[in-house]
C-alpha cells in the first residue's frame, strides 16, 4: 500500500491598500507595505519551524495572492502555478463596498446575509455552491498533478474556510464559523488514509517575542 503523503499549505493574502472592503473576484488591490510585512513574517514563522520546504508555489490569479507568490517562487526557483479556480469569491454588486456601506445601499439583502451569510449571498454574487464546487476542483487538481509533494498555495478567507470543510466533510454552512485573519496558514496533509487537516494558525507572534 502506498504511504505517499501530499502537503498543501494555504496562506490567506496580507492586507491590501485601501483597508478593509469587499474584495471578492472583481475587485483587487495590491498588498500595502503591511501586507508585504505580514506576509513576510509568516514566512519566517514558517521558516524556523521548519515547515516552509515546498516543491511548488501555486496562486490564485488576484494579484493579492500571486505577487507575494511569484516573489517566493523567484526566490527559490520553484515553479510558479496559477489556477482561476482558486480565486475568492465574487460579491457581485458588492465588490468594493466597505461593510458600513452596505447596510445603507442594501438593506434588505444586508439583513439576509446577516442571518445566513452563507446562502443569505446579495442578489448577482456567485452562489456558495458553485463556488465551492470549483474551489474543491482546483484543490483535487492541485492534489493530482503535484501528488507526494509539498504545495504552497497563496489564498484567500473564504477559500481557506471552504478548505477546511472540504477536508473535514463539514457542510458549507460551517465556513460561516471558521475565522482566516490576514496572512492566516492552514496545512492539510493526504495520504492512503485520506486528508487531515494540520494545522489552522491565525496569529502571527510578534518578532523577538
Amino acid at each position: 500500500m502506498s504511504t505517499q503523503t501530499t502537503r498543501l499549505d494555504l496562506i490567506r493574502h496580507g492586507e491590501p491598500v485601501g483597508g478593509r472592503r469587499f474584495r471578492g473576484d472583481a475587485v483587487d488591490d495590491p498588498l500595502s507595505d503591511i501586507g508585504w510585512q505580514q506576509l513576510e513574517r509568516r514566512l519566517r514563522l514558517l521558516e524556523a519551524q521548519g515547515m516552509a520546504d515546498w516543491d511548488v508555489i501555486a496562486t490564485s490569479p488576484m494579484v493579492r495572492c500571486r505577487s507575494f507568490a511569484a516573489e517566493v517562487a523567484d526566490r527559490r526557483g520553484l515553479e510558479l502555478v496559477v489556477d482561476p479556480d482558486l480565486r475568492e469569491i465574487g460579491f457581485g454588486p458588492w465588490e468594493g463596498l466597505r461593510h458600513a456601506e452596505i447596510p445603507e445601499r442594501y438593506p434588505e439583502e444586508h439583513a439576509a446575509f446577516l442571518a445566513d451569510p452563507v446562502y443569505g449571498r446579495p442578489p448577482g454574487s456567485e452562489a456558495m455552491a458553485d463556488f465551492f464546487e470549483r474551489v474543491t476542483r482546483g484543490l483535487e487538481r492541485l492534489e493530482r498533478n503535484h501528488a507526494g509533494q509539498k504545495v504552497l498555495l497563496m489564498s484567500h478567507a473564504i477559500v481557506m474556510r471552504a478548505a477546511c470543510a472540504w477536508v473535514v466533510g463539514a457542510p458549507m454552512a460551517a465556513i460561516a464559523r471558521i475565522e482566516t485573519e490576514y496572512a492566516a496558514f492552514l496545512s492539510i496533509r493526504h495520504n492512503d488514509r485520506g486528508r487531515r487537516l494540520l494545522a489552522l494558525d491565525n496569529g502571527l507572534p510578534d518578532e523577538g517575542a
